[in-house]
Protein backbone atom coordinates (compact mmCIF):
# COMPACT_ATOMS: atom_id res chain seq x y z
CA UNK A 1 0.00 0.00 0.00
CA UNK A 2 1.02 3.58 -0.50
CA UNK A 3 2.69 5.15 2.52
CA UNK A 4 0.74 8.37 1.97
CA UNK A 5 -2.90 7.52 1.15
CA UNK A 6 -5.40 10.26 0.41
CA UNK A 7 -8.20 10.05 2.97
CA UNK A 8 -11.65 11.63 2.77
CA UNK A 9 -13.58 12.06 6.01
CA UNK A 10 -17.33 12.13 5.43
CA UNK A 11 -19.58 13.04 8.35
CA UNK A 12 -21.73 15.97 9.46
CA UNK A 13 -18.88 17.06 11.77
CA UNK A 14 -15.36 16.12 10.73
CA UNK A 15 -13.01 18.64 12.34
CA UNK A 16 -12.19 16.71 15.52
CA UNK A 17 -11.51 13.51 13.63
CA UNK A 18 -9.47 15.35 11.02
CA UNK A 19 -7.24 16.75 13.76
CA UNK A 20 -6.77 13.28 15.26
CA UNK A 21 -6.02 11.79 11.85
CA UNK A 22 -3.45 14.43 10.92
CA UNK A 23 -1.79 14.05 14.32
CA UNK A 24 -1.58 10.25 14.08
CA UNK A 25 -0.72 10.09 10.36
CA UNK A 26 0.92 13.42 9.46
CA UNK A 27 2.05 12.22 6.03
CA UNK A 28 -1.48 11.43 4.86
CA UNK A 29 -3.38 13.87 2.69
CA UNK A 30 -6.75 14.54 4.36
CA UNK A 31 -9.92 16.15 3.02
CA UNK A 32 -13.30 16.67 4.66
CA UNK A 33 -16.88 16.60 3.39
CA UNK A 34 -19.93 17.31 5.56
CA UNK A 35 -22.79 16.77 3.07
CA UNK A 36 -24.09 13.98 0.88
CA UNK A 37 -24.39 16.26 -2.15
CA UNK A 38 -20.71 17.25 -2.31
CA UNK A 39 -19.27 13.73 -2.14
CA UNK A 40 -19.28 13.03 -5.93
CA UNK A 41 -17.33 16.21 -6.64
CA UNK A 42 -14.91 15.57 -3.78
CA UNK A 43 -14.19 12.08 -5.04
CA UNK A 44 -13.60 13.30 -8.61
CA UNK A 45 -11.32 16.13 -7.52
CA UNK A 46 -9.54 14.66 -4.50
CA UNK A 47 -9.48 11.02 -5.69
CA UNK A 48 -9.22 9.49 -2.22
CA UNK A 49 -7.73 6.07 -1.64
CA UNK A 50 -9.73 5.73 1.57
CA UNK A 51 -13.07 7.12 2.76
CA UNK A 52 -14.23 7.11 6.36
CA UNK A 53 -17.99 7.68 6.27
CA UNK A 54 -20.87 7.85 8.72
CA UNK A 55 -24.43 7.72 7.42
CA UNK A 56 -25.75 10.83 9.15
CA UNK A 57 -28.82 11.78 7.10
CA UNK A 58 -30.46 8.43 6.40
CA UNK A 59 -30.07 6.05 3.48
CA UNK A 60 -32.03 8.09 0.94
CA UNK A 61 -29.59 10.19 -1.03
CA UNK A 62 -26.51 8.52 0.46
CA UNK A 63 -23.76 8.90 -2.21
CA UNK A 64 -23.04 5.21 -2.62
CA UNK A 65 -22.77 5.39 -6.44
CA UNK A 66 -19.99 7.97 -6.24
CA UNK A 67 -18.13 5.99 -3.61
CA UNK A 68 -18.39 2.73 -5.53
CA UNK A 69 -17.76 4.14 -9.01
CA UNK A 70 -14.81 2.99 -11.08
CA UNK A 71 -11.72 4.84 -9.93
CA UNK A 72 -13.24 5.52 -6.52
CA UNK A 73 -11.68 4.70 -3.14
CA UNK A 74 -10.19 1.26 -2.70
CA UNK A 75 -11.29 1.08 0.93
CA UNK A 76 -14.45 2.51 2.49
CA UNK A 77 -14.52 2.47 6.29
CA UNK A 78 -18.15 2.60 7.36
CA UNK A 79 -18.31 4.27 10.77
CA UNK A 80 -21.48 2.38 11.72
CA UNK A 81 -22.36 -1.29 11.61
CA UNK A 82 -25.02 -1.72 8.93
CA UNK A 83 -23.89 -1.54 5.30
CA UNK A 84 -27.24 -2.07 3.56
CA UNK A 85 -27.12 1.54 2.30
CA UNK A 86 -24.23 0.49 0.04
CA UNK A 87 -26.28 -2.21 -1.68
CA UNK A 88 -24.02 -4.62 -3.53
CA UNK A 89 -20.40 -3.96 -4.46
CA UNK A 90 -17.49 -5.76 -6.05
CA UNK A 91 -15.04 -6.72 -3.29
CA UNK A 92 -12.30 -7.10 -5.89
CA UNK A 93 -12.53 -3.35 -6.52
CA UNK A 94 -13.66 -1.95 -3.18
CA UNK A 95 -13.15 -3.17 0.37
CA UNK A 96 -15.76 -2.08 2.91
CA UNK A 97 -15.25 -2.42 6.65
CA UNK A 98 -17.66 -1.59 9.45
CA UNK A 99 -17.54 -0.71 13.14
CA UNK A 100 -19.22 -3.86 14.44
CA UNK A 101 -18.77 -4.22 18.18
CA UNK A 102 -18.32 -0.53 18.98
CA UNK A 103 -21.92 -0.11 20.23
CA UNK A 104 -22.75 -3.72 21.09
CA UNK A 105 -22.89 -3.18 24.85
CA UNK A 106 -25.13 -0.10 24.54
CA UNK A 107 -27.52 -1.85 22.18
CA UNK A 108 -27.73 -4.83 24.53
CA UNK A 109 -28.64 -2.47 27.38
CA UNK A 110 -31.31 -0.85 25.20
CA UNK A 111 -32.99 -4.19 24.53
CA UNK A 112 -32.86 -5.29 28.15
CA UNK A 113 -34.23 -1.89 29.12
CA UNK A 114 -37.12 -2.45 26.73
CA UNK A 115 -37.93 -5.85 28.21
CA UNK A 116 -37.69 -4.49 31.77
CA UNK A 117 -39.93 -1.55 30.89
CA UNK A 118 -42.74 -4.00 30.23
CA UNK A 119 -42.02 -6.71 32.81
CA UNK A 120 -41.85 -4.08 35.56
CA UNK A 121 -44.82 -2.18 34.07
CA UNK A 122 -43.00 1.13 34.24
CA UNK A 123 -45.80 2.87 32.36
CA UNK A 124 -48.40 1.55 34.82
CA UNK A 125 -46.30 2.73 37.74
CA UNK A 126 -45.99 6.14 36.13
CA UNK A 127 -49.74 6.37 35.65
CA UNK A 128 -50.40 5.29 39.26
CA UNK A 129 -47.99 7.92 40.52
CA UNK A 130 -49.67 10.59 38.39
CA UNK A 131 -53.03 9.56 39.88
CA UNK A 132 -51.62 9.24 43.42
CA UNK A 133 -52.79 5.62 43.44
CA UNK A 134 -51.17 3.11 45.83
CA UNK A 135 -52.01 -0.38 44.57
CA UNK A 136 -50.51 -3.77 45.35
CA UNK A 137 -48.40 -5.21 42.57
CA UNK A 138 -46.36 -8.28 41.69
CA UNK A 139 -43.13 -7.79 39.78
CA UNK A 140 -42.47 -10.08 36.80
CA UNK A 141 -38.90 -11.41 36.80
CA UNK A 142 -36.81 -12.03 33.69
CA UNK A 143 -35.21 -14.95 35.52
CA UNK A 144 -36.48 -18.19 34.06
CA UNK A 145 -37.83 -16.57 30.89
CA UNK A 146 -36.67 -17.74 27.46
CA UNK A 147 -34.96 -15.14 25.28
CA UNK A 148 -34.64 -15.71 21.54
CA UNK A 149 -31.86 -13.70 19.89
CA UNK A 150 -32.08 -13.49 16.09
CA UNK A 151 -28.53 -12.68 15.02
CA UNK A 152 -25.57 -13.64 17.20
CA UNK A 153 -23.03 -11.05 16.13
CA UNK A 154 -21.36 -8.64 18.54
CA UNK A 155 -24.67 -7.20 19.75
CA UNK A 156 -26.46 -10.52 20.06
CA UNK A 157 -23.63 -12.03 22.06
CA UNK A 158 -23.43 -8.96 24.33
CA UNK A 159 -27.15 -9.35 25.02
CA UNK A 160 -26.78 -13.09 25.61
CA UNK A 161 -24.06 -12.51 28.21
CA UNK A 162 -26.16 -10.01 30.15
CA UNK A 163 -29.34 -12.07 29.89
CA UNK A 164 -27.67 -15.21 31.18
CA UNK A 165 -26.44 -13.18 34.17
CA UNK A 166 -30.10 -12.35 34.90
CA UNK A 167 -31.01 -16.04 34.86
CA UNK A 168 -32.66 -16.16 31.46
CA UNK A 169 -32.59 -19.18 29.17
CA UNK A 170 -31.03 -17.98 25.90
CA UNK A 171 -31.52 -19.47 22.46
CA UNK A 172 -30.14 -17.96 19.30
CA UNK A 173 -30.41 -18.09 15.52
CA UNK A 174 -27.54 -17.37 13.19
CA UNK A 175 -26.91 -18.13 9.53
CA UNK A 176 -24.00 -20.43 10.38
CA UNK A 177 -24.75 -22.03 13.76
CA UNK A 178 -21.90 -22.58 16.17
CA UNK A 179 -21.81 -23.06 19.91
CA UNK A 180 -21.54 -20.03 22.19
CA UNK A 181 -20.81 -20.19 25.91
CA UNK A 182 -23.56 -17.67 26.73
CA UNK A 183 -26.25 -19.29 24.56
CA UNK A 184 -28.03 -22.48 25.64
CA UNK A 185 -29.09 -23.50 22.14
CA UNK A 186 -27.86 -22.15 18.80
CA UNK A 187 -29.82 -22.97 15.68
CA UNK A 188 -30.01 -21.93 12.05
CA UNK A 189 -32.77 -20.17 10.10
CA UNK A 190 -34.71 -23.43 9.77
CA UNK A 191 -35.01 -23.57 13.56
CA UNK A 192 -36.62 -20.14 13.81
CA UNK A 193 -40.31 -21.26 13.71
CA UNK A 194 -39.89 -23.57 16.70
CA UNK A 195 -37.88 -21.02 18.65
CA UNK A 196 -40.53 -18.33 18.05
CA UNK A 197 -43.22 -20.48 19.68
CA UNK A 198 -41.24 -20.95 22.90
CA UNK A 199 -39.76 -17.47 23.42
CA UNK A 200 -40.98 -15.08 26.10
CA UNK A 201 -38.74 -12.30 24.76
CA UNK A 202 -37.38 -11.86 21.23
CA UNK A 203 -34.45 -9.66 20.22
CA UNK A 204 -33.79 -8.84 16.57
CA UNK A 205 -30.07 -8.13 16.05
CA UNK A 206 -29.51 -9.46 12.53
CA UNK A 207 -28.21 -7.36 9.61
CA UNK A 208 -30.62 -6.49 6.81
CA UNK A 209 -29.79 -8.75 3.88
CA UNK A 210 -31.86 -10.41 1.14
CA UNK A 211 -32.05 -13.47 3.42
CA UNK A 212 -33.29 -11.55 6.47
CA UNK A 213 -35.63 -9.06 4.78
CA UNK A 214 -39.16 -9.98 5.86
CA UNK A 215 -37.85 -12.74 8.14
CA UNK A 216 -40.34 -11.82 10.88
CA UNK A 217 -43.55 -11.47 8.86
CA UNK A 218 -47.21 -12.00 9.72
CA UNK A 219 -46.98 -15.79 9.96
CA UNK A 220 -43.96 -15.63 12.26
CA UNK A 221 -45.61 -13.03 14.50
CA UNK A 222 -48.79 -15.11 14.69
CA UNK A 223 -46.70 -18.12 15.74
CA UNK A 224 -45.21 -16.27 18.72
CA UNK A 225 -46.31 -17.09 22.25
CA UNK A 226 -49.17 -14.84 23.43
CA UNK A 227 -47.80 -12.07 25.63
CA UNK A 228 -44.34 -12.11 24.04
CA UNK A 229 -42.06 -9.07 24.22
CA UNK A 230 -39.95 -7.93 21.25
CA UNK A 231 -37.03 -5.56 20.77
CA UNK A 232 -35.57 -4.64 17.37
CA UNK A 233 -32.25 -2.81 16.89
CA UNK A 234 -31.41 -4.24 13.47
CA UNK A 235 -32.79 -2.44 10.42
CA UNK A 236 -36.30 -1.66 9.28
CA UNK A 237 -37.44 -4.38 6.87
CA UNK A 238 -36.66 -7.48 8.92
CA UNK A 239 -39.88 -7.22 10.97
CA UNK A 240 -43.19 -6.64 9.20
CA UNK A 241 -44.20 -3.56 11.16
CA UNK A 242 -47.82 -3.56 9.95
CA UNK A 243 -48.27 -7.12 11.20
CA UNK A 244 -46.51 -6.22 14.45
CA UNK A 245 -48.80 -3.20 14.93
CA UNK A 246 -51.83 -5.47 14.61
CA UNK A 247 -50.39 -7.95 17.10
CA UNK A 248 -49.64 -5.14 19.57
CA UNK A 249 -53.13 -3.70 19.20
CA UNK A 250 -54.70 -7.11 19.90
CA UNK A 251 -52.37 -7.82 22.82
CA UNK A 252 -50.90 -10.94 21.21
CA UNK A 253 -47.55 -9.16 21.47
CA UNK A 254 -47.59 -7.57 24.92
CA UNK A 255 -44.95 -4.96 24.19
CA UNK A 256 -42.20 -3.98 21.79
CA UNK A 257 -39.25 -1.60 21.69
CA UNK A 258 -38.42 -0.51 18.14
CA UNK A 259 -35.31 1.49 17.34
CA UNK A 260 -35.50 0.91 13.58
CA UNK A 261 -38.27 1.45 11.05
CA UNK A 262 -39.05 0.73 7.43
CA UNK A 263 -39.20 4.51 6.81
CA UNK A 264 -37.02 6.84 8.85
CA UNK A 265 -37.84 9.27 10.28
CA UNK A 266 -41.07 7.51 11.24
CA UNK A 267 -43.88 9.43 9.45
CA UNK A 268 -46.06 11.46 11.77
CA UNK A 269 -49.18 9.70 10.45
CA UNK A 270 -47.83 6.22 11.21
CA UNK A 271 -50.22 4.20 13.41
CA UNK A 272 -47.21 3.03 15.40
CA UNK A 273 -47.17 6.35 17.28
CA UNK A 274 -50.58 5.56 18.80
CA UNK A 275 -49.69 2.19 20.34
CA UNK A 276 -49.27 2.45 24.11
CA UNK A 277 -47.51 -0.92 24.19
CA UNK A 278 -44.77 0.26 21.81
CA UNK A 279 -41.57 2.14 22.62
CA UNK A 280 -40.45 4.25 19.65
CA UNK A 281 -36.85 5.48 19.58
CA UNK A 282 -35.17 7.37 16.71
CA UNK A 283 -32.52 4.80 15.65
CA UNK A 284 -30.43 5.76 18.67
CA UNK A 285 -29.75 2.49 20.49
CA UNK A 286 -26.12 2.61 19.30
CA UNK A 287 -25.61 6.29 20.09
CA UNK A 288 -23.80 7.17 23.30
CA UNK A 289 -21.20 9.70 24.35
CA UNK A 290 -17.96 8.59 22.75
CA UNK A 291 -19.29 6.12 20.18
CA UNK A 292 -17.93 8.11 17.23
CA UNK A 293 -14.51 8.30 18.88
CA UNK A 294 -14.58 4.55 19.48
CA UNK A 295 -15.51 4.00 15.84
CA UNK A 296 -12.71 6.31 14.73
CA UNK A 297 -10.25 4.46 17.00
CA UNK A 298 -11.09 1.30 15.08
CA UNK A 299 -10.57 3.17 11.80
CA UNK A 300 -7.15 4.47 12.90
CA UNK A 301 -6.06 0.98 13.87
CA UNK A 302 -7.24 -0.31 10.50
CA UNK A 303 -5.49 2.54 8.71
CA UNK A 304 -2.25 1.50 10.35
CA UNK A 305 -2.89 -2.02 9.04
CA UNK A 306 -3.74 -0.66 5.57
CA UNK A 307 -0.51 1.30 5.30
CA UNK A 308 1.52 -1.65 6.57
CA UNK A 309 -0.18 -4.03 4.13
CA UNK A 310 -1.73 -6.15 6.89
CA UNK A 311 -5.31 -7.57 6.79
CA UNK A 312 -8.05 -5.19 7.84
CA UNK A 313 -10.45 -5.89 10.70
CA UNK A 314 -14.23 -6.07 10.19
CA UNK A 315 -14.19 -6.58 6.42
CA UNK A 316 -17.79 -6.93 5.21
CA UNK A 317 -18.78 -9.69 2.79
CA UNK A 318 -21.22 -8.07 0.32
CA UNK A 319 -23.01 -11.37 -0.21
CA UNK A 320 -23.62 -11.96 3.50
CA UNK A 321 -24.06 -8.28 4.37
CA UNK A 322 -21.73 -8.41 7.37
Amino acid sequence: MTAEPRILLHNDATARHADRLRSAFPRCDVAECTTYENVPGMIRQFRPDVVFTIRFAGSQGFPRDAMLASGGPRWIANGGVGTDHFGQWDPACTTITNAAGVAADMMAEYMLGGFLHFTLDIEGLRQDKAGRIWRARNMVPLKGKTLLIVGLGHTGRALAKRSRALGMRVVGVRSRPQADECVDIVGGPDDLPGFLQDADCIAICAPLTPATRGMIAGAEIAAMKPGVLLADVSRGGIVDQAALAGALASGHVAGAALDVFETEPLPTDSPLWDLDSLIVSPHCSSVYDGWEDASFDLFLDNLDRWIAGRPLQNVVDPERGY
